[in-house]
């Protein structure tokens, strides 16, 4: 089977180096990916990924993408093509792709290096800030040849961050401890783009100098802490919160005073422009937190 797939990617491959290439975009690992011609048909192995690349305006050249790819709804009827854990690389290779696009921490890394023998143009892609939202927006405009769209969204995206910290950036500070989940007990550290967006609030993450992106911690550095607030995400309002642990905890102060936050991890989780939105509502329901005893 591999000997078909990589016969059936050199022919790909062959056939777009036919002309010189016309394309040039430096991806997240500073690789060069060049292009005969702008993609037609890109592949995206991350559910953010498909979305930046709808965002580009680059949706109608998507012909594959990565399970759980739900935004925007035109992404839900594309082909899968497997999952970050596991990529199916025969269905990859059928849809005979111009581009890939890869997530580089959260693919496989043995998938990727079996990709990598495949041969075809690949676009590495990390995003740690919002800063790089903007700039993944527009180099994936150029790759597929919607650079007008994609400059569109970046500014607008742009406009967005600077509107939140512009209202926040005066506000008292807040120390926030963000649970991304609770058995085991996981948060995020500075580099995490969840950091930035409490910052955006005018807070600030109380386990940003740990060295892991998300480290697991224990409850007792938590109490040890003692943060304003306790924020975390589910999807289903309806559905449990898992903050029950800290209700309980009374020396605590986010528990004592009511301050424990529920947002949308579809929003703030994933690294889309999307995250503007994630991050205007965490704002919101931090700025009650100010509005509790003692905090104005």
């Amino acid at each position: 089977m591999m000997r078909r797939l990589l016969l059936a990617a050199s022919m790909l491959a062959g056939a777009a180096a036919q002309a010189q290439p016309r394309v040039q975009v430096a991806d997240d690992d500073g690789h060069l990916v060049s292009l005969s011609q702008p993609a037609r048909r890109i592949v995206s192995l991350a559910p953010h990924l498909t979305e930046l690349l709808f965002a580009a305006g680059a949706g109608e050249r998507v012909v594959g993408v990565a399970a759980y790819s739900d935004h925007p709804a035109a992404a839900r009827a594309l082909p899968r093509i497997g999952d970050s854990a596991q990529l199916d690389l025969e269905r990859i290779v059928a849809l005979r792709p111009d581009l890939i696009v890869v997530w580089r921490d959260g693919n496989s890394a043995q998938q990727l290096d079996r990709l990598a023998t495949l041969k075809l143009p690949i676009y590495s892609s990390e995003i740690h800030r919002m800063a790089d939202i903007e700039s993944t927006l527009r180099r994936l405009g150029a790759l597929a040849g919607t650079a007008d769209a994609a400059e569109r969204a970046a500014r607008t995206f742009a406009a967005s961050v600077s509107q939140l910290r512009a209202r926040y950036a005066a506000e008292p500070p807040l120390r926030v401890f963000y649970q991304i989940w609770h058995r085991p007990l996981l948060t995020v550290n500075g580099r995490h783009l969840i950091s930035e967006a409490l910052s955006l609030c005018g807070a600030s993450n109380v386990f940003a100098g740990l060295p892991l992106l998300t480290p697991t911690i224990s409850e007792e550095a938590v109490l040890q802490a003692d943060p304003d607030a306790i924020v975390t995400g589910s999807v289903d309002p309806q559905g449990p919160d898992n903050l029950d642990g800290w209700r309980r905890l009374r020396a605590l102060r986010a528990a004592r005073e009511g301050h424990l936050i529920v947002v949308n991890p579809d929003t703030l989780h994933r690294p889309s422009p999307r995250v503007a939105e994630g991050a205007r509502e965490l704002c919101e329901k931090l700025d009650g937190v100010r509005g509790g005893p003692g905090r104005r």
